[in-house]
């Protein structure tokens, strides 16, 4: 039972982040989304400008070298609207709400990039990050993209390890770091003059509320900063918590949301099998796979425990077998993912935690061999959506197999097939012929 402990928040916030790092490793390309894009004026009479092309910006020409060099041919739907606008002059303030892998990084370094004087050798942007390690990755597309600046110089803000005297000034343009670090730089230290920033930054804003302290502290440093500085927020959910912040944080914003694409299970014929125990669990899983074929699936498990065991008997019985468990290092997941993503193994196991917000495209069947439940043992319709969602994606029909061994797992079930009102069909394991047919 020891994994139902209720999170602490520090874990809570450590998740998002690793997630949020976790997404970032493992999106080699942009994602194309087909959300749509609401745009909200501050001054709704001014025109709404949206480019088709990066030369349209009218960028400075070392700038659009480095946006080539990365590879960029054309904006992202988000950059698109979020450009002339973070671009315009006078500045204009931002809120914008993007998944990760929509190119919002590259689109508020642009910014930042584009407002710089690097001949002034003093701090002209700050970026905040929750985390040190999502700094650094967003410090790597400031260097890449700024390759054709030599002058141009980053410093991360990071605890005491720094070379300078409390009073003296830093010399570097663009300043990245977590908002304590930040914020001692600006008041205490006085390595930064906040009175000559042009550009703020605050990215991953949901991940950053969940450390009550940031909050107050980018709150603070906000308030340094002088009137006519830029203010750009950046945040992949906007629960009310979230919007508050960024309206403490953000004046007069022009506001940029994402529709969320629907989910839906009307493409995925679901199935479950009724089982006494986890070894008849295991046996219907290999009828399973002994009856159809099956290209690449990922199997949930409630705990790291039976996630290990079922990944050692599936290897035991033949199968490219990758695991994702909680107690791996970000990059090692990372590095899971991409193997199964290049169909290296054809069985990905999993814990819960470790799944969320991955996309692979190519999963073909998706079982539960543990039902998705919340931690007071209810059913996590929302975690069940989002995991057998993924198998039917792109118009393509996706097979559901969740497996029950108790009364109470029947009843989580039973629950789930309610609150979605679709129909969960029975499947006899032991009946070779029936399990080929539900793949006609």
């Amino acid at each position: 039972a020891d994994d139902n402990i209720e999170k602490t928040e520090d874990e809570e916030k450590e998740d998002r982040a690793a997630q949020s790092l976790l997404n970032k490793l493992i999106r080699s390309n942009l994602v194309d989304t087909t959300n749509q894009v609401e745009v909200l004026q501050r001054d709704p009479t001014s025109p709404l400008y949206s480019v088709k092309s990066f030369e349209e910006l009218r960028l400075k020409p070392q700038l659009l070298q480095g946006v080539y060099a990365m590879g960029f041919n054309r904006p992202s739907k988000i950059q698109e609207n979020a450009l002339p606008m973070m671009l315009a002059e006078p500045p204009q303030n931002l809120i914008a709400q993007s998944q990760s892998g929509t190119g919002k990084t590259a689109a508020f370094v642009l910014a930042m990039l584009s407002r710089v004087e690097p001949g002034n050798k003093y701090p002209q942007c700050l970026c905040l990050s929750p985390t040190y390690e999502l700094a650094l990755q967003t410090g790597k597309v400031i260097e890449q993209m700024g390759k054709f600046y030599p002058e141009l110089k980053l410093a991360y803000a990071r605890g005491r390890a720094f070379h300078l005297e409390r009073g003296q000034k830093i010399s570097e343009q663009i300043v990245i770091g977590t908002p304590g670090t930040v914020l001692d730089w600006c008041s205490k230290l006085k390595f930064i003059d906040p009175k000559k920033i042009k550009v703020f930054v605050l990215d991953e804003a949901d991940v950053m509320i969940a450390t009550q302290g940031h909050q107050d502290q980018s709150i603070r440093i906000q308030r340094m900063l002088p009137r006519d500085c830029q203010m750009l927020l950046f945040s992949a959910t906007f629960e009310d918590s979230v919007w508050k912040f960024a309206q403490k944080v953000v004046p007069d914003p022009n506001i940029i949301k994402l529709k969320r694409e629907e989910e839906t299970l009307d493409t995925i014929k679901q199935y479950y099998v009724l089982c006494n125990n986890r070894d008849e669990k295991f046996q219907a899983l290999c009828n399973i796979y002994g009856a159809i074929t099956i290209a690449q699936a990922m199997i949930f498990c409630h705990t790291r425990k039976t996630a290990g065991w079922l990944a050692a008997e599936l290897s035991k019985e033949g199968h490219q077998v990758a695991l994702l468990s909680g107690e791996m290092m970000v990059e090692q997941r990372a590095a899971v993912i991409e193997r199964f993503r290049e169909g290296k193994e054809k069985v990905l196991v999993t814990t819960n935690v470790c799944a969320r917000g991955i996309d692979v495209e190519q999963v073909s069947v998706v079982i539960n061999f543990d039902l998705p439940v919340d931690k007071d043992g209810n059913p996590d319709n929302e975690t069940y959506l989002h995991r057998i969602g993924r198998t039917g994606r792109f118009g393509k029909r996706g097979l559901a197999i969740n497996m029950v061994d108790s009364k109470h797992s029947m009843n989580i079930l039973n629950r789930i097939q309610e609150h979605f009102n679709k129909k969960i069909n029975k499947l006899d394991t032991d009946d070779l012929d029936e399990i080929e047919k539900i793949t006609n």
